[in-house]
């Protein structure tokens, strides 16, 4: 069975608060993309359970792969899962706020579930993934998602009708971000308007309101993350924004040809890794809510 997970962009997130635990809370609007990494399950003939990882450096032994993770905590819930090779072949980078891992391991719970017909609905396999990490749930139901709490709470949520005249571009400069670096001295503070009042405006509105509280604290220690959303800007972007925790940053442009936008950023930004996604997506992403 062959899968392929892919990354998402965060429009906005601010964190709003502490829990208990220690967890800080947050609202952020998640929404999928096309940049895909692959993933391929198959019965094992020799009995043994296996990742085998190509493409991009994972920085990680097999065993403590997201996938591996999704594996051990599928199997614990429906009490036991046979052998399988699993492959995992890597294009969306680490460290940039893509959610490439998580969405592996979601994909790899979803993937198993249908190649052994265990017949989990998507509120089970989204428990399943919280206890892999909070972005897991997301990619179980992969659309555009308020989330809230640290992260795990969703509701479906509308997006801008225009945003499927569009075209979304996402930048990674090749110094990363780890998640308790980012976290590390971020501010928490209470927004006046809701950030789903926010997004709900038209898009040409959401720079300077639509804002991502990470930028604050991660851009001083990575000024190349601010240089490549200022490129972007200057190539037309009407909103500009630094994804999750970093060091990813994307631009949503007024719709032109994909290859063109992709060898500009490509040419002014060669120490980065570029993606400019198809139009199906913008389109998806502007029809796919819930409607109120």
């Amino acid at each position: 069975m062959l899968l392929f997970p892919h990354a998402k962009i965060n429009i906005g997130l601010d964190i709003t608060g502490r829990a208990p635990n220690g967890y800080h809370l947050l609202e952020t609007v998640m929404v999928p993309t096309d940049w895909e990494d692959l993933l391929e399950l198959t019965p094992a003939p020799d009995g043994q359970t296996r990742l085998t990882c190509t493409g991009r450096a994972v920085d990680c032994p097999p065993q403590l792969n997201l996938v591996m993770k999704a594996y051990e905590a599928l199997a614990a819930t429906v009490g036991g899962l046979p052998p399988t090779h699993i492959r995992l072949h890597k294009n969306i980078p680490d460290g940039a706020g893509l959610g490439g891992g998580s969405a592996d391991a979601a994909f790899a719970i979803r993937g198993l579930n249908e190649l052994y017909n265990l017949g989990l609905t998507k509120e089970i396999m989204a428990g399943v993934a919280a206890k892999v990490g909070a972005d897991c749930p997301f990619f179980i139901y992969d659309r555009p998602m308020l989330c809230t709490g640290i992260g795990t709470d969703m509701t479906p949520i509308d997006l801008p009708h225009e945003l499927n005249a569009m075209t979304l571009a996402i930048v990674k400069p090749q110094a990363g971000v780890s998640t308790a670096e980012a976290y590390r001295g971020v501010k928490i503070a209470e927004p006046e308007i809701p950030l789903v009042r926010r997004v709900a405006q038209s898009v040409e509105n959401w720079q300077g309101s639509v804002v991502n509280a990470f930028e604050a604290t991660v851009i001083p220690l990575r000024p190349r993350i601010g240089e490549v959303k200022e490129q972007l800007a200057l190539d037309g972007a009407i909103y500009v924004s630094m994804s999750g925790s970093g060091s990813a940053v994307y631009g949503i442009f007024p719709r032109v040809e994909r290859m063109v936008l992709e060898d500009l950023l490509k040419n002014q930004c060669p120490d980065c890794d570029v993606h400019v996604c198809a139009p199906e997506i913008m389109n998806a992403l502007a029809v796919s809510g819930v409607k109120k």
